[in-house]
């Protein structure tokens, strides 16, 4: 059994990009097995407050360290990351050489409204990722434009292909977690 962590960049309650988390899970093989991280309690980050660290941090880093991959779902405000995501990615790095993201494989997937996906929002997340020492593998991104055509009323997707896409990403985030178990082949 795979451990899959997900995690919305959005704190909204309807938010799109939970909502596709959630069709994640109902998408997942049998032998992934998908928890969708509660962000609400984490704070701003303030290195004045890393020691003792504030408890759901701790929680959180405890999670992405028992995970075999994390699958994040981004929104894009304004081109690009949202703070909600950036601020659990830099809380997840600290303190200073205990990051629990590093060779974590990564999926990520984008869900708005718009044409474009969260491409430009994408760009700006793997560069972080991949700052942080995190397996981004090619083929592990799944945008979704004009996410409100692709569910029903009670946020299922009803769209085969990004449902299809879905799925591959996660059997493709298995895929290099199983080629990176070793610490020989990074």
């Amino acid at each position: 059994m795979y451990k899959i962590l997900a995690i919305s960049g959005s704190l909204r309650k309807d938010s799109y990009n939970t909502t596709i988390l959630r069709n994640a899970v109902k998408l997942a093989p049998e032998n992934i097995e998908i928890e969708i991280a509660d962000i609400h309690d984490i704070p701003l980050l303030n290195q004045d407050n890393e020691s003792p660290m504030p408890e759901s941090v701790a929680l959180l880093k405890q999670k992405i360290e028992a995970a075999d991959g994390i699958l994040f779902a981004s929104p894009e405000y304004n081109y690009s990351i949202g703070g909600v995501l950036k601020n659990v990615l830099d809380w997840g790095s600290r303190p200073s050489g205990k990051s629990s993201w590093k060779r974590k494989v990564v999926g990520l997937i984008g869900a708005t409204e718009g044409n474009f996906a969260t491409l430009r929002a994408f760009y700006d997340v793997v560069k972080i990722l991949y700052g942080m020492g995190m397996i981004v593998p090619v083929l592990s991104e799944v945008p979704i434009p004009n996410v409100s055509t692709k569910l029903d009323s009670e946020g299922n997707l009803t769209d085969e292909k990004t449902k299809e896409k879905v799925k591959n990403l996660l059997i493709t985030m298995i895929d290099w977690i199983e080629r990176f178990k070793s610490p020989h082949n990074i």
